[in-house]
């Protein structure tokens, strides 16, 4: 199994159950989609943002041009596709408006699918317990709008600890003053048991996040108290590295959860236990490709299409994966099987003159302009 999960089965929710119900939860946001022209249903396209659409928010590779292609004439979406992205850290909607300002068309809040996006299906197990969420960005507001109720960011939990991380007073690169939580987070974390540390996105600060979830997860929940049975731990992904505006690679969240498990092994009788999500995780295509099923008969804007797609008896001829990481993007295709066709691009972490020899893609193009292009060309559509 390519999902990695080290806890009991009996202890943790299988994220390949969840695929039913995350197709469920998204029906009724992906209706408001219509279209007035009749995309072809036989494929569907999923793109990678960074390293592929953008880079430090800025466009590459000709990316406005190619997603104007995908619209008609009056700005609707003739073709379907989503956006299938290990980033995170933000509201799905918030992207879905920096994408559509970005490449000049209308992006749904649907189209974006984040790594972390699966984990509102864990609402009913831990929507009334603590648990903190730790990332860039707005971890604690992603999972508030997810439907979890008492969630705290890793900055407010650690400020309910006076000197939890002995190294805050000469932290004089922080950007952001850490807030003064009220008392009733205060009262709240310093009674209450965290049940879940959920990581969104990478991690601002390492020595104090590192510090502050080995003393979450080796207490029971409980900083300060004894040893004992440690909570439950979801990652977003296990990228190790990702392309940014520099021109090598940066360490990605699976490098922080490496350094994370390599010290709570060392401190702690029983290894870390945790969950990933994110690609190459097959599940998370799968999830794509119901998405771009519901997205078909949406666009259709037809009721007895809407029907027989929802009953999942559509089937696409052929399901375009757009990547930059042969690791993450290629592999999750490949493992993905029938009916997706890998494209890795030049644009990202993969730079090579020929095919990545490990997870070779079904077609290498230097940008997304390209692939998009060649889509459209072997479909036959102008």
């Amino acid at each position: 199994m390519s999902l990695r999960i080290l806890r009991k089965a009996s202890q943790t929710q299988n994220p390949k159950q969840l695929s039913s119900i995350f197709f469920s939860k998204i029906t009724r946001s992906l209706s408001q989609l219509s279209s007035q022209s009749k995309p072809s249903s036989s494929f569907g396209i999923a793109f990678d943002i960074d390293g592929v659409v953008s880079r430090s928010d800025v466009p590459i590779g000709g990316s406005p041009q190619a997603f104007r292609r995908l619209h008609d004439d009056s700005g609707h979406l003739r073709i379907p596709y989503v956006f299938l992205t290990n980033g995170g850290g933000f509201p799905e909607s918030k992207r879905a408006r920096e994408l559509s300002e970005l490449l000049g068309v209308k992006v749904s809040p649907s189209q974006v699918l984040q790594a972390h996006t699966p984990f509102k299906q864990l609402v009913s197990k831990f929507e009334n317990e603590l648990i903190v969420a730790v990332g860039k960005g707005e971890p604690a507001a992603v999972m508030s709008h997810y439907g979890f109720r008492n969630v705290v960011s890793i900055d407010d939990y650690a400020a309910c600890f006076e000197n939890i991380d002995p190294l805050a007073p000469h932290k004089k690169w922080t950007t952001k003053q850490v807030g003064n939580p009220n008392s009733a987070i205060r009262d709240l974390v310093r009674t209450e048991r965290v049940q879940a540390a959920f990581v969104l996105s990478d991690s601002v600060d390492w020595s104090r996040d590192i510090q502050v979830l080995c003393d979450i997860l080796r207490t029971g929940g409980l900083p300060g108290r004894e040893i004992g049975h440690q909570p439950q731990l979801y990652f977003a992904h296990d990228d190790l590295a990702y392309q940014a505006a520099f021109p090598s690679e940066r360490f990605g969240l699976g490098a922080f959860r490496i350094a994370l498990e390599s010290i709570f092994n060392r401190i702690h009788p029983h290894a870390l236990e945790y969950t990933t999500f994110g690609k190459p995780n097959s599940f998370v295509f799968k999830n794509a490709e119901l998405v771009l099923k519901q997205l078909v008969s949406s666009v259709h804007d037809n009721a007895q299409v809407a029907k027989h797609e929802i009953a999942g008896s559509h089937q696409f001829k052929t399901l375009y994966m757009v990547g930059d990481n042969p690791v993450v993007d290629i592999k999750g295709a490949r493992q993905a099987g029938h009916p997706w066709f890998s494209i890795l691009t030049r644009t990202g972490v993969f730079k090579g003159k020929e095919n990545h020899d490990e997870f070779p893609a079904d077609l290498v193009v230097d940008t997304v302009e390209e692939a998009v292009d060649y889509v459209l060309k072997k479909e036959l559509i102008s």
